[in-house]
């Protein structure tokens, strides 16, 4: 193993894809300790000492990294961004200009890409506002209890706040862009995956001192097994034979060959959990600026991760994002028309609609047997601490499905690219 991690820095351009990467990560977690001048570090103390009971704020503060309850330049995170592209997701279906910039291939994702840039800007314009506002001791729907980290606040200082955290939320979205564009992985779930990793240890202790040895022995051999379940089935896929029919160009002749379409069983990896949680955090947006007491009273109580109503949400959300993306990034009908106008078929089933419909089915029933995986691995553990009375880590299915789904995702990135010069693989084949 020693041998084979060896191998990445024996390659010179990997080897400097891997180091931009972790200095990147290195400067990403500076910005998430650096506290916005103006901000009390004993009332940030307290509020640390809370935040992981505080269900909206735990989540929160799981995506910074810990940067929100720091009130930190980097303090809003990958949250913006992450809600900015969702609703340019959906909008895509219904809007018929982003459909024409999804149908002209690159010109148009760049095009989508920076509307997705415009609205991030504009969402964390929202959500600092309103951040500021809460910690200065006027929202306990958000955080469950009052408390003022800005004791000496004034509109000069706010809005220099609410500028910082923008430009922060801005710095963020172009470091996870240098990621993807230089070097390994996917930028945005990299950054993603070293907030949630850096909470680890803190979330152990909280658990194992809220709830004793033995509980937390328990659930350390439930997390050694979900880690287990997520690797196979990270691993699991349904391979279609594809066959391209004979055809003279010339005088050559080309076609004839076999292959196969890998179709994952978990075909959207990390992103629904993500997207779920994400829409579970939009009424806790809300509630910052709608002044309904009904309504914050309902997210002070419901939206807690470890109640019933969180639970259920949470399960059905992760199902229903996971048919949604997966049937984006393989849309049948599209598959179906490419494959046909490349001469290949399946063998055995005609193309044209029928083979949309086999698509569609193999699809369908992989689909459902992800979903349920996702789902489940994200809230077994969260039913396990509500039903021992543990408030203070209840992230921690999402947390683990984020840290080995990305880790395997950029481990495979490493390994092909050490195959392709001939290296041994960092995984085992």
């Amino acid at each position: 193993m020693l041998r084979r991690l060896g191998n990445i820095f024996r390659v010179p351009d990997l080897r400097n894809k891997v180091l931009f990467t972790l200095g990147i990560i290195c400067l990403y977690q500076l910005g998430a300790n650096l506290p916005i001048p103006g901000v009390s570090w004993s009332q940030v103390q307290v509020l640390q000492s809370k935040a992981g009971a505080s269900g909206v704020l735990g989540f929160l503060n799981l995506f910074s990294g810990g940067a929100l309850t720091r009130l930190a330049v980097f303090g809003l995170g990958v949250m913006p961004y992450i809600t900015s592209t969702i609703v340019i997701q959906l909008l895509t279906t219904v809007i018929p200009k982003l459909t024409e910039w999804r149908d002209q291939g690159a010109v148009g994702e760049k095009k989508i890409t920076q509307t997705t840039r415009y609205l991030t800007i504009g969402l964390a314009l929202l959500q600092s506002t309103g951040l500021i506002y809460a910690f200065h001791g006027h929202d306990q729907a958000l955080l469950g209890f009052n408390i003022d980290l800005i004791p000496k606040f004034n509109l000069a200082l706010g809005l220099f706040m609410v500028a910082v955290l923008t430009a922060g939320t801005a710095f963020v979205m172009w470091l996870a862009e240098l990621i993807t564009q230089r070097g390994v992985g996917q930028g945005m779930s990299l950054l993603i995956f070293a907030n949630v990793v850096a909470g680890l240890p803190s979330g152990g202790r909280a658990v194992y001192a809220e709830g004793g040895a033995v509980k937390f022995a328990t659930l350390v051999i439930v997390s050694i097994a979900l880690l287990v379940l997520i690797v196979f089935m990270d691993n699991g896929q349904r391979r279609i034979p594809v066959t391209f029919a004979r055809r003279v160009v010339g005088r050559r002749e080309m076609g004839g060959n076999s292959t196969y379409i890998p179709l994952k069983v978990n075909q959207s990896g990390v992103i629904p959990i993500i997207f779920a949680s994400s829409v579970l955090y939009i009424p806790v947006l809300l509630s910052n600026v709608v002044p309904w007491a009904g309504f914050q009273h309902f997210v002070n109580s419901s939206l807690q991760p470890t109640s019933f109503f969180y639970i259920v949400s949470d399960f059905v959300l992760i199902m229903a994002f996971t048919f949604f993306y997966v049937y984006i990034a393989f849309e049948p009908h599209q598959q179906a028309e490419l494959l046909r106008q490349q001469g290949g078929f399946v063998p055995g089933i005609r193309p044209g609609l029928p083979t949309e419909r086999y698509f569609a089915k193999m699809l369908s029933r992989l689909t459902t047997v992800g979903s349920v995986f996702l789902a489940g691995v994200a809230v077994v553990p969260a039913i396990l601490m509500s039903l021992w009375s543990i408030n203070r880590f209840p992230y921690y299915g999402t947390t683990l499905l984020i840290a080995v789904g990305v880790a395997l995702e950029t481990m495979r990135q490493i390994d092909s690219q050490l195959m392709m010069r001939n290296y041994e693989g960092f995984l085992q084949r």
